[in-house]
């Protein structure tokens, strides 16, 4: 009769979760206790939780001899039950059923080619989120992870991009993986997840095919090796699999013999510029005035071939191209000045000083300029590069004014460069200060062309000087190019002709005998460089230059519009197209960065999620969510304010725009905002990646008028309201202010804009649940709620449902789909004595 009662008691969900509230208020009650005593305990009694426990071991012992096998059972049933009570809400169902996950897929091909040099912490938070919110099995979430490695790898652009995407795929997605292996409690499984992986992996033929192809090498090889050396695969399971793939590669096409016979495969040589990159920022730290030679051996041999673009990718990869690119901005400070210097010692100056200059060009183009920019230290004085690359060099959606006071430097400095251009057969190099060189040269430039404009020079002589620029130090060039790029944009079509002709000068190498060493070397970056600053101006004018290029696109990203199509309807066709295939590539990733830059985020997001509001089939709105996850994922915060701040409070109280919430697409929407609000919030306390810093933030100013809330600090009520102590009336007897919720007695800062955004949609979800008319609009609510639970980890108080109004809990039970203990568990604060008392009045309620 004992455990008969005893069952009874325990298999209602609704007891079990009081007793998880109470057990959890008893623990708050000691701890405050505890300290209100000075942290004496030893006149308190044992707490009641414990007493449970301590009888359930006595129980055990009993058990073992009970002779009635049913009697047994029960009683270890029971037993069961209890022990689940403290861990009710972490029990979360896998998707078995599930084999492709688009979202992981869009994320890491994101990464690997939009973002090498992000760090690799926050791309590993950003996976283990959607991990959680999608319950992917660890094997298969690996497997896709390497399907999106193989695929960008396979249909990369060759030259620079190819060789990024070998960093990215050896050298930086290992180290997520052990970043991973971390969050998975036990090292032992993860091991065995990621050889799991490996096996699904190996079944998928064709495409390992392709990529061996790709990379003119055993693709699995180098990878089994690499994991390995990181520990995420045992000796065993290597030789395992390598034997496996073996099999196969036996009869995978063969490419003829001779054919890249002598092309060193990409890995290896990834794997050996990683090594590389370490020494030659050792060499860069020693004392430059010592060996410049030396020093200029080291970066003469960089230069050759692809191993400036090996090195940059292997250094981006691994985190280390911020300190690479220091060390060259300090060589490059180094060799502006070169007081009383021998003729011997000065073309080894002028070429470090062209080197560095160049290198520094090629990674801010490659990779982003913020790569180069140092964390602003006042009173410090800003070098040279930087001052350069901030003010003078065009990139892509930064327009310079070619008047601006940088470009006009001390008169009589200029003078003195004009003459030197125009009379000496070549350029001198003897104490030559470099940066002052530099940054004169478009103010000489701006002479000599009026000069041609009007016939003081002929043809003839403007040749000899551009000659001159080119002639010894390629970074003359660059400059004289970044100026001329902004004075075309200002000219009307008839004037620009001698500008154009001029870059068209400066753009070719010179052939003569009498160049500095590395000279051929140079001229290729130098070209690289040119070319990218160029492409606007270029396309604009509707100019044709040739670079001298090494054979093959240096920029393939670049210009990817349809001509004379509007925006809108790129937008909705490359989405339509993505959907179909159920995976987004490379390619449209850089399509879709443009329209986000080009139409803005509320252009971008509104025109996306009204294509999935069209949407009628259930599969395809789920893979549309998936897909537009990722998609938002360029910008997630900023899309995330628009989303849950426009566009849904929009749909929300517009009773027209109800119908278009209906099922399947009102869920689709539902889950993708609760997706979006969960990795904003979770991220948001961390800073932005650098491809985010580029856009122009929104003012926190304009989201508090947009969005006005009382501002008061938690009031005395407030406090009144979380406190232990219980008065004589009851606290949640007294008017509690309708809108409070936990996250202004956490005191959450309230001027934060993704804050702000939270607690409106929160408050316009809880006046919805509390009116008298019901429609699809209720129904959505509902839909974003059971999606915040499904979504929730265990105890992770400060989610996005602190920011719900307490008074919503009770008006939430009475939804027929969300009236379970589990789900008001799971929506309170029970870390707040207020959360549980709502939370018990709720489920006694039920």
């Amino acid at each position: 009769m004992c455990l008969q009662r005893l069952e009874k008691t325990l298999s209602s969900t609704k007891n079990r979760a009081l007793l998880h509230i109470a057990k959890l208020e008893e623990a708050s009650l000691h701890t405050s206790q505890g300290l209100g005593q000075g942290g004496t305990r030893a006149n308190q009694p044992t707490a009641s939780w414990t007493a449970i426990e301590h009888s359930l071991l006595k129980l055990g012992e009993i058990l073992a001899n009970l002779s009635n096998p049913q009697l047994r059972s029960q009683a270890e049933k029971c037993g069961t039950l209890i022990r689940s009570i403290p861990t009710m809400l972490s029990v979360h169902s896998e998707q078995p059923h599930k084999t492709g996950f688009p979202t992981v897929h869009a994320l890491v091909l994101l990464e690997g080619t939009m973002n090498l040099t992000g760090e690799t912490q926050p791309l590993v938070e950003q996976l283990m989120m959607v991990k959680r919110m999608q319950h992917i099995p660890t094997p298969l979430f690996v497997l896709e992870i390497w399907k999106a490695c193989l695929v960008g790898l396979i249909e990369s652009p060759e030259g620079t991009e190819e060789l990024k995407w070998t960093a990215f795929t050896f050298l930086k997605i290992p180290q997520v993986l052990v970043k991973l292996k971390k969050y998975s409690h036990g090292d032992k499984d993860f091991t065995e997840d990621v050889n799991c992986a490996f096996e699904f992996l190996l079944k998928l033929t064709p495409l390992l095919d392709k990529a061996d192809q790709r990379c003119n090498c055993d693709f699995t090889d180098f990878l089994l090796q690499e994991c390995r050396k990181q520990g995420l695969l045992s000796e065993a399971s290597v030789n395992n699999l390598m034997a496996k793939r073996a099999v196969d590669r036996e009869h995978a096409p063969q490419p003829k013999a001779g054919e890249n016979a002598n092309i060193q495969p990409n890995p290896g040589l990834i794997l050996r510029a990683e090594p590389t990159v370490t020494n030659i920022l050792k060499t860069m730290d020693a004392d430059h005035s010592k060996s410049p030679e030396g020093l200029l051996g080291v970066l003469g041999h960089m230069l050759s071939g692809k191993s400036l673009d090996l090195l940059l990718a292997a250094a981006a990869a691994t985190g280390k191209l911020k300190s690479f690119a220091r060390k060259f901005i300090n060589l490059n400070e180094f060799t502006t000045h070169g007081s009383e210097e021998s003729t011997k010692a000065a073309p080894v100056r002028a070429l470090l000083f062209d080197i560095s200059f160049l290198m520094l060009c090629h990674v801010a183009q490659t990779y982003g300029s913020e790569v180069i920019l140092s964390e602003s230290s006042t009173g410090a004085e800003v070098p040279f590069f930087e001052t350069w690359i901030q003010t003078c060099m065009p990139e892509e959606g930064k327009i310079l004014n070619p008047d601006h006071p940088c470009f006009r430097p001390d008169s009589t400095k200029v003078e003195s460069l004009v003459a030197l251009l125009n009379n000496s057969s070549e350029m001198k190099l003897v104490q030559m200060n470099w940066h002052e060189a530099c940054l004169s040269i478009s103010a000489a430039i701006l002479e000599i062309l009026n000069a041609w404009e009007n016939g003081v020079l002929a043809f003839e002589s403007i040749q000899k000087i551009t000659d001159n620029i080119k002639g010894k130090v390629c970074s003359l060039a660059v400059c004289a190019v970044a100026w001329l790029v902004a004075h075309v944009r200002m000219l009307g079509l008839d004037e620009r002709e001698k500008s154009l002709q001029m870059i068209r000068q400066l753009a070719g190498p010179l052939y003569s005998e009498n160049t500095l060493q590395f000279y051929n070397e140079r001229v290729v970056i130098m070209s690289s460089i040119l070319e990218h600053m160029c492409a606007d101006v270029l396309q604009q004018t509707a100019t044709q230059i040739k670079f001298p290029s090494p054979g093959m696109d240096t920029m393939p990203y670049w210009n990817l519009l349809p001509p004379k199509r509007p925006i809108k309807e790129v937008l909705t066709d490359i989405f339509a197209k993505v959907l179909e295939k159920g995976w987004v590539d490379s390619r449209s990733i850089h399509i879709f960065d443009t329209l986000l830059h080009m139409g803005g985020v509320y252009w971008f997001c509104n025109n996306l999620i009204k294509e999935l509001l069209k949407e009628t089939r259930k599969e395809h709105t789920l893979r549309a969510v998936e897909l537009l996850y990722s998609i938002f994922c360029l910008d997630m915060q900023q899309v995330t304010l628009v989303l849950l701040g426009h566009i849904l409070p929009g749909l929300l109280t517009d009773s027209s725009k109800w119908h278009s919430l209906m099922d399947p697409p009102g869920t689709a929407l539902a889950k993708l905002a609760v997706w979006c609000a969960l990795s904003s919030y979770s991220s948001h306390k961390g800073q932005a990646s650098s491809r985010q810093k580029k856009r122009h933030r929104e003012d926190i100013e304009d989201y508090i008028s947009l969005f006005p809330l009382d501002d008061m600090q938690p009031s005395k009520l407030m406090r009144l309201l979380s406190s232990n102590e219980e008065d004589a009336n009851s606290p949640t007897d007294r008017s509690m202010s309708s809108s409070l919720s936990a996250s202004q007695l956490h005191t959450v800062n309230m001027r934060d804009p993704l804050n702000r955004v939270l607690a409106n949609l929160f408050l316009l979800i809880s006046s919805i649940l509390g009116s008298r008319t019901a429609g699809p609009h209720t129904q959505f609510v509902q839909w974003f709620m059971e999606e915040c639970v499904d979504c929730l980890e265990q105890g992770s108080r400060g989610s996005i449902l602190q920011f719900m109004p307490f008074t919503t809990v009770s008006e939430l039970v009475k939804v027929s789909a969300m009236s379970s203990p589990k789900v008001v568990l799971a929506i309170t604060d029970l870390s707040l004595p207020l959360g549980r008392q709502v939370a018990a009045k709720a489920i006694a309620a039920l």
